[in-house]
């Protein structure tokens, strides 16, 4: 590695890795660690979706890189049912090995490269900008298409239900989004691995009838079975939208034998299926964020957009890292703002993802003088 630069040297730290001392003085609390900085599901996955995980698992084959037909049909099917979105094909759908994953090879799995323009939002999850640097295009952090001026992007990822903020894009500005890339031939990416989680408003997918009018060329959605299924281990999502796109993506992925194991996509296909394990999970994270954000309240803490997603998007108008120090000195370890981008300097991200105990115990300490 000394004759050439090393691939690592083109990204940032490892935001985690910055926040070792805060983590070390939170696990020296008396009453142990209450850990709210990565959003890491805590409960079992449901018994149907080990049941179709174990009940293929001496299937000796290669799976297919495309998945199978009963996943893309199920992914289709619970789409419609779930979030209203119509008219995706299931040859349209193309499941990947965890979402973090595609986002981070998305530009250059699109032969995007340095003459070329990828917009991320100005407070992001740190992926999209990985991506982008891997493949060695330029980046731009805006929320407002007016940022962009004459220029013509090659790619615009937005992000709603947001990580880490939890902000909720309207239909009009999704709109906005599709009809301006369409001017200008980029195209459009959506995470929308927090659709599933919104606690106030309606969120919408880019591919939501109302957002693109029943045309998905040049829009990609993006969804996680991580959140409510708990699939987090499993790496279990897939990406929908553009026939075309996903077609190219999946003749690169075949390539590069990028392929999601057959018995995750059974555990899948499951998942897919079944709507009563994912409301019980919703549930359950809905009653752990009322009990954290009576407590932040109570503590001084003003929260803001987090009305969707897994996380409280919280301040009290200081650098993130002091407020990150204050939370470690009551065994509360959280993420800061700056992880996400440079106007995120006064914020901390607080998961919801630990168990009912612990977010009793986080609640008691910070409610306690």
């Amino acid at each position: 590695m000394t004759a050439r630069a090393r691939v690592s040297s083109l990204l940032p730290d490892f935001p985690w890795d910055t926040i070792a001392g805060a983590k070390a003085a939170a696990a020296a609390h008396p009453g142990g660690i209450v850990d709210l900085s990565v959003g890491t599901p805590v409960d079992p996955v449901d018994p149907l979706i080990r049941t179709a995980l174990s009940a293929v698992a001496e299937v000796p084959g290669y799976p297919t890189t495309h998945g199978t037909v009963e996943l893309r049909t199920a992914a289709v099917d619970a789409l419609k049912r779930r979030y209203g979105i119509t008219g995706v094909d299931p040859a349209a759908v193309l499941p990947v090995i965890g979402t973090k994953e595609l986002i981070a090879g998305l530009p250059r799995l699109l032969g995007l490269g340095a003459a070329d323009l990828v917009v991320i939002p100005e407070v992001a999850y740190p992926t999209y900008e990985v991506g982008a640097l891997l493949a060695g295009t330029e980046l731009l952090r805006a929320d407002g298409l007016t940022r962009l001026g004459p220029r013509d992007p090659a790619l615009i990822y937005v992000n709603s239900p947001s990580n880490p903020t939890g902000k909720v894009l309207g239909v009009e500005h999704l709109r906005k989004v599709v009809a301006f890339a369409r001017e200008r031939g980029a195209i459009v990416a959506s995470d929308e691995c927090y659709l599933g989680l919104s606690w106030e408003g309606r969120a919408l997918s880019l591919l939501d009838p109302e957002v693109c009018d029943g045309d998905h060329t040049g829009l990609l959605a993006v969804h996680s079975l991580s959140k409510t299924s708990n699939l987090a281990s499993y790496r279990a999502g897939f990406v929908a939208g553009d026939p075309e796109l996903v077609a190219e993506l999946l003749e690169v992925r075949k390539h590069s034998g990028m392929i999601v194991p057959f018995p995750v996509q059974s555990a899948m296909t499951a998942a897919l299926g079944d709507d009563a394990h994912e409301a019980r999970q919703r549930e359950r994270y809905r009653a752990r964020r009322e009990i954290l954000r009576g407590a932040l309240i109570a503590a001084g803490f003003r929260i803001d957009h987090s009305e969707a997603g897994l996380y409280l998007w919280s301040t009290r108008g200081e650098n993130c890292r002091v407020t990150l120090d204050w939370f470690a000195e009551r065994g509360i370890l959280v993420a800061p703002g700056d992880f996400y981008g440079p106007t995120g300097t006064e914020h901390v991200r607080i998961a919801l993802t630990a168990t009912d105990e612990r977010i009793a115990a986080a609640a008691e300490r910070l409610t306690t003088p």
